[in-house]
């Protein structure tokens, strides 16, 4: 029988030349994303790393880090590149190839925000299915954009830290609660009778809507069994929040003591009078960090996104309804990744934009 461990890691150092080199596709502007990528991984197996520990910090699979460890340490920087493949000779050469993505990356047209196939083939006199398959070979899409935001509270790691904390170690005798409103959800008519699923046919609606009115949910998760206190009120004021907070105290059994919620003046006397709730925020903009907006999500792609209601008062009654049928089988969020983790992870993404901007 084996001993448990896994196979012995090839063993992976660089000349100072290869590490150059290595450094220098990762900052490239013009370098192709996947072999950016393999030349991070080799970095990081250098630094003495397991593959496990690569794919982590990468956020790779396991097998992609071993198949490029083992390449550069039998081809060195050679075996980070794709093999030729069979077939006819290729038509569009090497200096083509780069006149396309060094335009894609450096450049835009004269009268758009970003390339087409179209405008791409017309700049650089090839045809647009050369433009399309160059682009789909170096993970190129300029009609697509993402959006991001880093969080820029000053305390933002001992947040982090103190959040992820409760999730995976929360103390003794006490009830964690993730607690958010979900303001101005809309209710929403549509013009015409939405037309059924059939065979063959998926279900049609109009593009267009008609508003009836807003109101919020307000909603405290419990971390350890998933199951929600919630809230409608037609607005969101610190007002509504006292109330909410007087369900909660109603609904929490007086032995538990934790929670985390807003900061307003009134809010925090009421803390301050009952002394079994205790503070944790989330960083500013990271609300991904707090666990309730899963819940958010999971509400609004089974419940509002197409719900059709014609008044506030039946939205408000659809949303009570599928708080109480969760909250018969509730199923709590698991919180995976440590504080170190995610750490980690947002350094090498925050590394990857500076080298990206240079």
């Amino acid at each position: 029988m084996g001993d448990g461990r896994g196979p012995k890691l090839a063993l992976l150092e660089l000349t100072d030349v290869e590490r150059e080199a290595l450094e220098a596709l990762t900052r490239r502007r013009t370098t192709a994303q996947a072999l950016a990528m393999r030349a991070r991984i080799v970095l990081t197996c250098a630094e003495g790393m397991s593959n496990s520990e690569v794919s982590r910090l990468l956020g790779v699979s396991l097998p992609t880090v071993g198949t490029w460890r083992a390449r550069f340490v039998a081809d060195r920087l050679d075996g980070l590149f794709d093999e030729p493949r069979p077939g006819r000779p290729r038509t569009v050469s090497d200096a083509d190839v780069e006149r396309i993505v060094v335009a894609t990356l450096e450049s835009k047209p004269r009268n758009a925000t970003h390339w087409s196939s179209r405008s791409m083939a017309a700049a650089t006199g090839l045809s647009q299915s050369t433009v399309s398959r160059v682009w789909r070979t170096f993970g190129l899409q300029p009609w697509r954009a993402e959006t991001f935001k880093l969080s820029t509270d000053p305390l933002f790691v001992e947040k982090v830290r103190d959040v992820v904390g409760l999730y995976l170690d929360p103390p003794e005798r006490a009830l964690v609660l993730c607690v958010d409103e979900k303001s101005q959800i809309q209710a929403l008519d549509r013009s015409q009778p939405v037309l059924p699923m059939q065979p063959g046919v998926p279900e049609r609606r109009t593009h267009d809507y008609l508003r009836a009115g807003v109101t919020s949910l307000f909603a405290a998760l419990d971390v350890a069994s998933g199951k929600v206190i919630g809230s409608i009120h037609r607005r969101h004021r610190q007002q509504e929040f006292l109330r909410f907070l007087r369900r909660i105290d109603a609904a929490v059994p007086q032995d538990l003591d934790d929670y985390a919620t807003h900061k307003t003046p009134a809010v925090k006397r009421w803390l301050l009078r009952n002394r079994r709730f205790h503070l944790h925020f989330t960083p500013t903009g990271a609300s991904w960090l707090n666990l309730v907006e899963r819940f958010f999500a999971e509400i609004t792609d089974k419940l509002i996104r197409r719900g059709v209601h014609r008044s506030v008062t039946a939205l408000e009654k659809d949303i009570r309804a599928w708080l109480d049928m969760w909250n018969e089988q509730p199923r709590p969020y698991v919180w995976t990744k440590t504080a170190d983790e995610i750490l980690a992870s947002l350094a090498a993404y925050c590394k990857r934009i500076k080298d990206s901007a240079h």
